[in-house]
């Protein structure tokens, strides 16, 4: 049967074994239960908003032509991002337990990013977290995370994020012993950012395409992407999509954490391997 008709079939159901009650409720007074308020504390909204690193403008060349790059890394194309705030970390488990209420993260310790939720779960803890501080958070652009990966306009060109060397900057399968560590552990790239090769992968907010950067090749030659993002809107938001994860994690290799390597995971899956940072927006009286 229709997921639709199921709820509509339910919906009726419901309906019809309270309308006797629906009355004798309405002559008690029985009052509405008032929406929840998402509280994030004082301190814990000052730790956040410390940890947002500024971002500014530019334009850098994304993907790669190395000979090891998948199809879907290629071309190398310009792309110009405007300037964003970005989180120093991955997002940790204690202020996504305080907000949320729940964490069922693996290696679970405080500063341990959150992991094993899925991109809608995100998108909630976005809404609730703007709710709580007034601030605009989000998930970043692909082109965004690629840009803030590669150093921004600080860039020395690293082929990891911040360093040659991977266990330098990363938790990766050469020494991440099967699991994620606690954030900033590692040195941090150019922009003062941790993690950005390795520990968890990272949601973005674009839909996944593999055959993106060669499309736009194609229609529009050498001519650059400004602040691009790639969401195809969709008639119900939790239907099953790919989303780009970046990052590379802790079971993979060297080889396959560049800082140009993209991959995809449906919004819906759950992963120990998976979490996500934030960017803020721009203020208009900033």
């Amino acid at each position: 049967m229709n997921i639709r008709k199921v709820i509509s079939f339910c919906a009726a159901l419901s309906l019809a074994a309270s309308a006797a009650s629906t009355v004798a409720s309405a002559e008690e007074g029985s009052a509405t239960k008032p929406e929840p308020q998402y509280k994030l504390s004082a301190e814990s909204q000052a730790k956040l908003l410390a940890e947002m690193i500024w971002v500014d403008g530019g334009s850098f060349t994304m993907g790669s032509e190395d000979d090891i790059a998948d199809d879907r890394e290629k071309p190398a194309h310009t792309v110009t991002v405007d300037g964003f705030y970005m989180g120093r970390t991955e997002f940790t488990q204690d202020i996504f337990e305080e907000l949320m209420g729940w964490n069922n993260s693996y290696f679970s310790c405080a500063t341990c990013p959150v992991n094993n939720l899925s991109w809608l779960n995100i998108q909630l803890l976005v809404d609730r977290l703007n709710e709580a501080t007034g601030k605009r958070f989000r998930l970043p652009t692909e082109a965004e995370w690629e840009y803030a990966a590669r150093g921004g306009n600080r860039s020395k060109g690293f082929l990891f994020s911040g360093s040659n060397s991977i266990d330098e900057v990363a938790w990766y399968a050469g020494n991440a012993g099967n699991r994620s560590h606690p954030v900033a552990q590692k040195a941090p790239n150019e922009l003062g950012l941790y993690d950005m090769t390795g520990n968890l992968w990272e949601f973005c907010l674009d839909n996944m395409s593999s055959n993106l950067y060669a499309r736009h090749h194609q229609l529009k030659g050498d001519q650059p992407r400004v602040n691009p993002v790639h969401i195809v809107e969709a008639s119900d938001p939790r239907r099953m999509v790919i989303k780009v994860q970046r990052g590379g994690g802790y079971e993979f290799e060297a080889e396959e954490s560049q800082v140009y390597r993209r991959d995809g995971a449906s919004n819906n899956v759950r992963m120990p391997d998976i979490g996500f940072r934030l960017v803020m927006e721009r203020s208009g009286n900033e």
